[in-house]
Formats: C-alpha cells, structure tokens, sequence
C-alpha cells in the first residue's frame, strides 16, 4: 500500500551526545532495535549484530517491511541509524523516539525521504 504517494518512509538519523556505553552495549542495542521494530509495527524476520574492536557496534534487523540499521561510534558518541519502511501499517518514526529514548541522545538530525513514487501504482 502506498503511504503519502510512495510506496515507503525512509528515515535518516544523526544521533548525537548519545551515552557511550549504551553505543556499545550489542546485547542493549540489539533489544532496543527490536522493540523500536516492535513499537512501529513492524515485523523482525532476521537480526544481525556485530561488535567491534575497540569499540561500536553495526546492526540491521530485516523487517517485513524493509530495514532498520545503526552503527555506532562510541567514542564521539555518535550513531548513524537507517529506519526504511514500506507500507501503511509501520511508523519508523515510533521506532525513532523509541532508539532515541535508549541512546540517550541529546541532539539529532533527521530527515525523511519518501521512496517508491510510481505513478499510477496503488499498491
């Protein structure tokens, strides 16, 4: 289904003055994906985590209704988050305030762009 004429919401997050350990916490950050997944009504098929040395942490959880992604820089407590939804039934913005609300950030960016806009097209 098409939402605002596109076919998805794609949400671009700079994350900013975010706690460093909850950037580098990949068991925290992998829950708090999910229930950002959960809170914007989508649905996890996969999830996929990695830590790094000496620090950060890059994650995608594959949705049914497209992607949600983060990597994180800890030592500039800084992230970098990716929340692509299509159709009408997920919110990626209730699955931004819920990362926000957990990262901790006290400064972000963000812009939403509208993807899939093909004309006559009402699914």
């Amino acid at each position: 289904m098409k939402q605002n004429g596109a076919l998805g919401r794609h949400i671009l997050v700079e994350a900013y003055d975010c706690d460093p350990s909850a950037l580098d916490d990949i068991l925290g950050l992998e829950r708090s994906m999910k229930e950002a997944a959960e809170a914007a009504g989508a649905t996890v098929v996969e999830s996929a985590f990695r830590k790094f040395e000496p620090h950060g942490v890059s994650g995608v959880l594959v949705i049914s209704e497209s992607h949600l992604t983060i990597h994180t820089w800890p030592e500039f407590g800084y992230a970098a988050i990716d929340l692509f939804t299509c159709g009408c039934n997920a919110d990626p913005w209730k699955a931004f305030e819920r990362l926000s609300s957990y990262l901790g950030s006290s400064r972000t960016t963000s812009i939403e762009i509208l993807r899939g806009h093909i004309s006559g097209v009402d699914a």
